[in-house]
């Protein structure tokens, strides 16, 4: 089925991620044109760029202002954008352990990050009059994480405050640009490196009626289909969640 992306500008955040880099490989097939924004992982960008036959890269700290402005500034006139970048950190630490500085520095990674980045993509869409953007937010932010308070409310902030409110302002400078959001359960990732062992699968699974860990490619093309105005032309403000049947229960003993 066509998506009708082929010749689409689209910037992909994280790109030099796992689900980032995913999500640029799946736009490529596409025939997508790219931007592949990296931060800290400029080498991995540089080979994915090669890799997909010399997309454009550009760096920056989605949590400056300054930076991310410079960022869609480079980037140029864009169709969609696949806001993925994030971050989630790895050591479990309950709210009455959880110092200040990590709380604003996860809010900062991933909310500022996805406001800033849209704001930025949305103010091309003022121009143009149209255009796409997939936010990637977690199941974490639908239900919960302990240990991970900072980063469930971020995540959630994003899946339904900010994005719910998007989709209602984007119309009024673009009739028929949309907002929409996925949400990624457990998934194979740099993000997740050697936090998968048997024992961990078991539980995260255990509340999901598929009992398997998702790979990116799996994100990657449910943020395709949304970006797509051949395949969601009428879908927005909509959350799609790609976490194998996950529920906020135990589905296993």
């Amino acid at each position: 089925m066509d998506t009708g992306l082929r010749d689409k500008r689209v910037l992909v955040t994280g790109a030099s991620g796992g689900i980032g880099s995913a999500c640029a490989r799946a736009f490529a097939a596409e025939g997508a044109e790219l931007v592949l924004h990296y931060h800290h992982g400029r080498n991995r960008a540089e080979a994915l760029s090669a890799e997909l036959g010399g997309a454009s890269i550009a760096g920056a700290d989605l949590t400056s202002e300054a930076e991310v402005d410079a960022l869609f500034d480079e980037a140029g006139r864009l169709d969609v954008c696949a806001a993925v970048a994030g971050v989630w950190p790895r050591e479990d630490v309950p709210v009455w352990e959880l110092p200040l500085e990590r709380w604003r520095e996860t809010l900062d990674a991933n909310l500022t990050a996805s406001f800033l980045t849209a704001r930025g993509f949305l103010r091309g869409i003022a121009e143009q009059g149209h255009g796409s953007l997939v936010l990637v937010g977690s199941t974490a932010g639908i239900f919960g994480e302990a240990g991970h308070a900072d980063y469930a409310a971020a995540k959630s902030a994003i899946v339904h405050g900010l994005m719910l409110s998007l989709k209602n302002e984007v119309v009024r400078i673009a009739p028929r640009a949309r907002v929409n959001t996925v949400c990624p359960g457990w998934t194979y990732s740099p993000m997740t490196r050697g936090e998968v062992d048997d024992e961990v699968l078991a539980r995260v699974t255990a509340t999901m009626a598929m009992r398997k860990i998702a790979e990116p490619e799996d994100v990657a093309r449910q943020v395709v289909v949304l970006a797509s105005d051949e395949l969601s032309g009428h879908v927005t403000g909509q959350t799609v969640t790609v976490a194998g049947g996950m529920e906020g229960r135990l589905i296993h003993p």
